[in-house]
Formats: structure tokens, sequence, C-alpha cells
């Protein structure tokens, strides 16, 4: 289950075997498409196996 609006996005992660492997994916997805850097994404547990990853700070994106 993945829910998303334009800085955040909300994972329910139930296989824990991939938990890291899912994580840093959707980290290197989200810093992507934001132009920032990955450090600057915000990783928090917001339920029983549901993750909510956030652009953090007000920062200059990363030139190009």
């Amino acid at each position: 289950m993945t829910f998303n609006t334009a800085e955040s996005v909300t994972l329910k992660i139930w296989d824990r075997a991939s938990l890291h492997e899912t994580l840093d994916s959707a980290v290197s997805d989200l810093s992507s498409r934001h132009n920032t850097t990955t450090s600057r994404i915000a990783v928090h547990c917001s339920g029983p196996n549901t993750f909510t990853l956030s652009v953090r700070g007000d920062e200059p994106a990363l030139a190009l």
C-alpha cells in the first residue's frame, strides 16, 4: 500500500526481509524526484509496518 503527496510517500511494508531494501529504494526515488540528496529525506515509522518518507528543510535543490 502506497500513498503519495507532493512532498511525501507513505508505505505499508509487510515483508520484514525486504524492509531495508524497500526503504532505500523509496528514499532514492523520492530524492531523485525532488532533485535533492538522500540525506534530506526523513523516514518516520508512522504505524505498524507503516513508514512515511518526506523531504526535509528548505535547502536549495542541487544544480544539474
